[in-house]
């Protein structure tokens, strides 16, 4: 607390809401030693001899705007993540050092100028509503991108394999085809990755220490994610049209499969409706699996003790409940209509 105030009504003020104790005898005597200081005091102190501090006192009184950024400052050097709050002119350095500015609507223009955040109803618990749902955005944000690029691995797992595999003709003959890639990116994982972007909170979403500002979206679990999902799913695939392909047709891969259907294609054209149906199921229950970065699909809330809380937790979000459950039917008349399977998609009925 960096007020103004004479120290002892700052004191009392802090007592009251809960920044030190009523009773000051339960902190160890350095420690309450320096709990309530005058600005005078703090800022004659050295940089050393505040870092020598066991803790940096909890109220400051009759503070000048250098003494708030003074005090900033001896907190960065502990690496602490501070969010500073004002409304006056005297605000604005100190509001704009620290990490997370928060100015008052009622306040000067000068100090929303110099903040991140503007509280326009003047009540600091809106703060702690715009902390859940920044990091509730920032999450989906991660689910996202997650879902979209985890599949695209998959994909490219797929399409550089085929070139392994060659025709009659010496030609590569790819897993998938063009549209069936168009398919799953534009139809099967777009609605999902939608219905990731309207997640509700975490549970313990506030439960969490803040995210390292020097990191973006892309930290080391979704880049590992990314990759270990991406990689079974390409994995998987592969298995299924080398299975359909050597294991049930002899590995005859046929002659220009990539461009028409023919009788001598009916292996490559079937293992390809595996692969779609395969790779657009994968995708699909992934986008309930990263519901959560931090959990199973099967346990999502840790507050919830009852024994199956899965289908409870995969409906919170309908409209992601619905995507999966449609996306996963449509994959039938992709594959079985006539003419639809053979001469757009280049595959055939399972």
């Amino acid at each position: 607390m960096l007020t103004g105030d004479h120290p002892e009504t700052a004191k009392a003020i802090a007592k009251e809401v809960g920044i030190i104790p009523k009773n000051m005898g339960i902190l160890p005597e350095n420690v309450a030693r320096h709990a309530v200081m005058k600005a005078t005091d703090f800022d004659r102190m050295t940089d050393q001899e505040q870092d020598a501090l066991e803790e940096l006192p909890l109220v400051i009184a009759r503070c000048a705007p250098e003494t708030k950024t003074r005090m900033i400052h001896a907190l960065r050097r502990r690496n602490a993540f501070m969010a500073m709050t004002g409304d006056g002119v005297n605000d604005a350095p100190s509001l704009s050092s620290a990490d997370v500015g928060i100015a008052m609507g009622s306040g000067s223009d000068v100090a929303k100028g110099a903040s991140k955040i503007v509280l326009t109803d003047d009540k600091f618990n809106s703060i702690v509503s715009a902390i859940r749902q920044g990091r509730r955005m920032f999450d989906n944000i991660q689910k996202f991108i997650l879902h979209l690029l985890t599949s695209n691995v998959g994909e490219v797992i797929l399409l550089v394999a085929g070139l392994g595999f060659r025709d009659a003709q010496n030609l590569a003959v790819f897993p998938v085809s063009p549209l069936e890639i168009l398919w799953i990116n534009m139809v099967t994982s777009s609605f999902p990755a939608f219905g990731l972007g309207r997640e509700a909170a975490a549970p313990d979403v506030m439960r969490r220490p803040p995210h390292d500002k020097k990191r973006g979206v892309f930290t080391n679990q979704i880049m590992i994610d990314m990759l270990v999902y991406g990689v079974i799913m390409g994995a998987l695939t592969m298995v299924s049209f080398c299975i359909v392909i050597w294991g049930a047709n002899d590995g005859n891969l046929g002659a220009e499969c990539n461009k028409s259907f023919s009788d001598e294609c009916i292996p490559v054209f079937r293992a390809r409706a595996c692969v779609f149906a395969e790779l657009t199921w994968m995708i699909l229950l992934s986008a309930w699996e990263f519901k959560s970065l931090r959990r199973s699909m099967f346990r999502l809330n840790p507050d919830d003790e009852s024994r199956f809380p899965l289908f409870k937790d995969l409906w919170s979000n309908r409209f992601l409940f619905w995507a999966v459950i449609i996306g996963g039917i449509s994959v039938f008349p992709v594959v079985y209509i006539p003419y639809v399977n053979h001469n757009l998609f280049k595959h055939t009925g399972i």
